[in-house]
């Protein structure tokens, strides 16, 4: 077991969002300029001027350059490995910290000792509440959520998985919070391991907070401690590989914790979505109604139904 020497480690994987990363570490300069906290950003091979940025303007950021494209969960592992925290937060690179919101994370994790990870109360970039706390879905949550059928989900399953019953601002124990802005316990680490690098990414948060409950630990989403998420500007720069990166690792989540034959259920139920919505965008195409847009996502889906959606 490591003993931590420092309070607090946060973890950034970066991939070509110079700009953002770099917002992002600024609204962290309270917390990097503190002898308790270390910040550790991974980058996975950027082409930008990302670590030459970060290494000039933030020289108290310890910066791990990558050779390649390593992921989000393998970039965040490694971050683990390297953090010397008593708590870990992985925070994403188009995030900004609003006030105090990490300390108060810490401090939560502090006097709470059976909690084992904690998630901040997130906004989207015009300052509107961000979704980003769950309960765990069921096979009924996976049919619906994100795929064409969600405007007529009936509401109570949404409404289950997307913790409604509870205000925005609320303190409140869930299932799982996303990784956008999740702080864990070492201890907890070092119990359970890191991330499933078999989620390269999408769901591997879902994936570390079931087997934290499972382990007896809680899970709390603070509606006190904000930040800001623009959200997805890495994942925009491969669209189609987000859909594969997004539905795998839902099979994956479904096979673990349910069984081989729902998962091959349901990704049958997922070609066959993508299937369906590769005929309708190429009718519309057809029809001359915003034919680039209609092309470019019939590559997309195209690329998705060739990958085949893999259950692993």
């Amino acid at each position: 077991m490591t003993h931590p020497t420092v309070l607090l480690s946060i973890v950034i994987v970066s991939w070509n969002v110079a700009d953002l990363l770099a917002a992002c570490l600024t609204s962290l300069i309270p917390v990097i300029a503190r002898d308790d906290t270390e910040v550790i950003v991974i980058d996975s091979a950027s082409t930008d001027d990302t670590v030459a940025r970060v290494q000039a303007r933030f020289p108290r950021v310890i910066v791990l350059p990558q050779s390649e494209n390593i992921g989000f969960t393998q970039g965040n592992n490694l971050g683990f490995a390297a953090a010397r925290g008593r708590y870990l937060l992985m925070l994403n690179p188009d995030t900004e910290v609003i006030g105090d919101a990490v300390e108060r994370m810490a401090a939560y994790l502090e006097t709470h000792p059976g909690i084992a990870i904690v998630g901040a109360h997130t906004l989207n970039s015009d300052g509107s509440h961000q979704s980003t706390r769950r309960r765990f879905p069921t096979i009924a949550t996976a049919l619906f959520e994100s795929t064409w059928l969600q405007p007529i989900a009936p509401h109570v399953i949404l409404d289950r998985y997307f913790v409604r019953d509870a205000a925005d601002d609320a303190i409140v124990a869930v299932d799982w919070v996303q990784g956008s802005a999740l702080m864990a316990r070492r201890s907890v680490y070092e119990q359970l391991g890191g991330l499933d690098t078999g989620y390269v990414m999408y769901s591997e948060e879902m994936d570390w907070c079931r087997r934290a409950k499972d382990a007896g630990w809680g899970v709390v989403y603070l509606g006190d401690a904000r930040i800001v998420h623009h959200g997805g500007k890495s994942t925009d720069q491969i669209a189609a590989r987000r859909h594969i990166h997004f539905q795998e690792s839902k099979l994956r989540y479904f096979r673990k914790y349910h069984g081989r034959l729902v998962a091959h259920g349901l990704r049958w139920f997922l070609l066959a979505m993508y299937a369906t919505q590769l005929l309708v965008e190429a009718a519309k195409g057809a029809l001359g109604h915003k034919r680039a847009l209609r092309r470019e996502r019939v590559r997309q889906y195209w690329q998705v139904l060739h990958s085949g959606l893999r259950v692993s």
